[in-house]
């Protein structure tokens, strides 16, 4: 089974006084990379989460988005500041006599002000229950992030068999044109030679040394049979139930090289055409086989 490297997942998990929201962006990259956005008061669950990711998704570049709803002393303490309420107090109540005002300071008045009220890290109790909402939540988007690459990859892997098909059709084609190249060449070079004999003929002998020198340097015999054993090892590793992006790549390399070789060793207009029409078969596939994981 192969998978795309794109994919998008949302989990949620309730938890006492709101939910736990996960997001997961997944696109295509190289390597892996995991990348994490969450709120202060989850930050110590960082690693973890980075940890849990890496073990579903081995490849990719993923965004990972925490978000909690609710209240906010659900995910920490509030605390006052005493001191600094005083202070404020004392101020307000300079003010209130210096001008004569017959309005008490009042505790909104001195709440609302900056750093008087804060909301601290959680408190231990909300610690230990925390990391299994979240769990879940992100265990919940992992799933849905699988099953959407899981989805696109039955797609690519639909594509992958068509376009393999294709590629044995020409690869058939070049080998069944290959015995003529000498065969013709060689009538080519006999009927060149003696035109350009002005004494008589060469003799058989060297002529038929000549071909053979040419069968040996055009022979792609070699290059067909590694263009197959290549492409069974393509075949086979697209049923593998592990990820096998880089091994495709890999192999669309070796399969590559082989080409190339074919069309500089064939010297032959039909092959030619083949090998034009495989290369970019192959650039095709190669294309999509940098979206899997």
């Amino acid at each position: 089974m192969i998978k795309s490297m794109t994919g998008y997942g949302k989990g949620e998990a309730a938890y006492a006084g709101g939910r736990i929201i996960v997001e997961l962006r997944c696109v295509n990259h190289r390597y892996g990379e995991i990348s994490v956005k969450l709120p202060r008061a989850l930050m110590q669950f960082e690693t973890d989460i980075k940890k849990r990711v890496a073990e579903r998704l081995s490849r990719g570049k993923i965004d990972v988005f925490i978000q909690v709803e609710g209240a906010p002393g659900a995910l920490g303490v509030p605390s006052a500041n005493l001191p600094l309420a005083r202070g404020y107090y004392r101020a307000f109540s300079s003010i209130r006599e210096a001008l004569g005002l017959g309005e008490e300071v009042s505790l909104a008045l001195i709440a609302a002000q900056r750093d008087v009220v804060t909301v601290t890290a959680e408190a231990e109790a909300t610690l230990e229950e925390m990391p299994q909402e979240l769990l879940a939540a992100l265990e919940d988007g992992l799933s849905r992030v699988d099953q959407m690459r899981v989805f696109e990859g039955e797609s690519l892997l639909a594509d992958f068999t068509r376009r393999r098909q294709f590629l044995s059709q020409l690869i058939g084609r070049v080998a069944a044109r290959s015995p003529f190249v000498v065969t013709e060449y060689a009538a080519k070079l006999k009927e060149r030679i003696q035109a350009l004999c002005s004494e008589g003929s060469l003799p058989e002998e060297r002529i038929a040394a000549e071909v053979a020198l040419l069968a040996d340097k055009c022979d792609i015999t070699e290059e067909l049979v590694r263009l197959e054993s290549h492409l069974r090892q393509f075949d086979e590793t697209l049923t593998k139930g592990e990820p096998v992006g880089r091994k495709l790549d890999f192999l669309l390399q070796e399969i590559n090289r082989e080409v190339n070789t074919v069309g500089s060793k064939a010297n032959d207009a039909e092959i030619a055409a083949s090998v034009v029409e495989l290369k970019a078969e192959l650039e095709k596939i190669r294309e999509q086989v940098q979206n899997i994981e």
